[in-house]
């Protein structure tokens, strides 16, 4: 892939969109974005660019299968899709980035798909986890947000909103939304990923998220055997870098910096 803009790489036999910002892989660490569940690489708005901006580091986002402009995704998806992206694409995709030191920084679904991939499979290029507003397990408040935004796709403008960011709105929509809703999704939990954990992770939420309650962060706490720092943000739902996104750029800028200095005196030492 060309660095720098938009492209795309193939994975899997699929044509996935991205893009990057900053400096290459091999000149700087990496920040991979890891996009929520109706998200893609357009919908992290200007995020990016500040993030390239503020930590000197390099950016790559891409957009999953069914998302944005990528390849459809076969739907239905199932149960477990987030544990497959981490297990079976996202070690291909940062192959095909030519990702060689980076920081894995998810929201939301793509929060979970970082910590899966931390929990699961053992890679070295993958240093630390910014994780915004992840979820483990389900929660009664989630679900009945989730149910909310099926009702507002049904009968308001949200298709149309999302049809400007993804070839099929209908697709990616309901391939999030029948997942999150199926009966047997209430058993769903993945916590046990965390007590694999042996990088440093950042955890941000909002305190108004109303896709899930500080439970989920204090999961991670309490299981991580590594450290774990916590931002909880004022004045703030669902999505930290679009509420929030100075306090969140600051707090990630502070974390992943203070992480490579501790690595450059590590080099020096030894």
């Amino acid at each position: 892939m060309n660095w720098g803009g938009f492209d795309q790489i193939e994975v899997n036999g699929a044509q996935l969109e991205c893009a990057s910002w900053g400096p290459k892989p091999g000149k700087a660490p990496t920040l991979v974005l890891l996009h929520e569940g109706l998200g893609c690489v357009e919908l992290w708005r200007n995020f990016p660019e500040a993030l390239a901006e503020a930590t000197g580091f390099g950016v790559f986002a891409y957009s999953r299968s069914g998302h944005g402009k990528s390849d459809a995704a076969e739907l239905p998806l199932p149960i477990d899709y987030m544990t497959r992206e981490a297990t079976q694409v996202l070690p291909h995709v940062l192959d095909a980035a030519g990702i060689q030191r980076c920081v894995l920084l998810g929201h939301s679904d793509g929060a979970t798909i970082a910590a899966i991939y931390a929990g699961s499979v053992f890679d070295a290029r993958v240093r630390a986890l910014v994780l915004m507003a992840p979820h483990f397990f389900t929660e009664e408040v989630g679900l009945s947000a989730i149910a909310k935004a099926r009702d507002a796709f049904l009968t308001g403008d949200l298709e149309q909103r999302m049809a400007k960011y993804h070839r099929d709105a209908r697709a990616t929509f309901f391939g999030w939304n029948d997942v999150w809703l199926n009966p047997d999704f209430r058993d769903w939990e993945v916590g046990e990923v965390i007590d694999y954990f042996r990088i440093p992770t950042l955890a941000l939420q909002g305190r108004d998220d109303e896709y899930g309650t500080t439970a989920q962060i204090d999961e991670i706490v309490t299981r991580s055997y590594a450290p774990v720092e916590v931002e909880l943000l004022d004045q703030c739902g669902h999505s930290p870098h679009i509420d929030q996104i100075e306090s969140t750029t600051r707090a990630i800028t502070s974390f992943v910096q203070q992480l490579e200095q501790i690595e450059l005196t590590e080099v020096k030492t030894t």
